[in-house]
């Protein structure tokens, strides 16, 4: 397996960049919690399956006093086949709705062929995909709620020669249980949420053998990064 690495980033570069960087590091400097510093340090430290490609970027601001932020994207060469966004928010005092002091906040996205769009069951089992995930690494955690969007494009006029395009999406939260001093396994939950992201995007499961793992059939060809 292969360690998180960092992609390009799509930006001008020099500044810009530092200034992304700056603000995906503005909640984890010392000021920060122990708990909090500790869990982002296991979410940098994390050795994910070789097609994932994992980079910071600036958390929301507004959800919790602290938060830090990861997106990622299924790779094959120079294509994307999925992306989406993880983001961990932290509140000291504890939060009513999270019932605890951690919370996972997420964004899956992936193109999907029409006739596997029109599938009734499809949102049931892009759900089951995530908790499946969690559930298969033997993570503990609460309150999990979400929703799995499917879209589809058609185009006309100037544009009628594109074929039809459907987009599966998936956003969810839940709080992740804590351990020893409050921190909860952060980096077994990105290798679970790297799992739900390989099988939005059509990869074999990463253990062979592994029956919870259900591929996604009929997906579109890869994307052009």
């Amino acid at each position: 397996m292969a360690a998180a690495q960092g992609r390009l980033s799509d930006g001008a570069g020099g500044m810009d960049d530092a200034k992304d960087k700056g603000e995906a590091e503005r909640h984890t400097g010392n000021t920060a919690p122990p708990a909090f510093r500790a869990a982002v340090e296991a979410l940098r430290g994390a050795r994910l399956r070789p097609q994932v490609e994992v980079e910071p970027t600036p958390p929301p601001q507004r959800l919790a006093p602290f938060s830090y932020a990861l997106e990622a994207a299924i790779v094959d060469g120079d294509q994307d086949l999925a992306d989406g966004r993880l983001v961990l928010l932290h509140d000291p005092a504890g939060h009513d709705a999270w019932h605890g002091t951690f919370r996972l906040v997420t964004l899956v996205r992936a193109e999907l062929e029409p006739e596997m769009a029109a599938d009734p069951l499809l949102p049931e089992v892009c759900w089951s995909w995530l908790t499946g995930a969690l559930q298969a690494r033997g993570l503990s955690y609460g309150e999990p709620s979400g929703t799995v969007t499917r879209a589809s494009s058609h185009y006309f006029g100037g544009l009628s020669e594109r074929p039809a395009a459907s987009q599966i999406e998936i956003r969810a939260s839940w709080t992740p249980r804590e351990g020893l001093g409050g921190v909860p396994d952060t980096a077994a939950h990105l290798a679970s949420w790297c799992d739900l992201l390989a099988q939005v995007a059509g990869l074999p499961p990463a253990a062979p053998g592994d029956a919870s793992v259900v591929t996604l059939p009929q997906r579109r060809g890869p994307q052009s990064r």
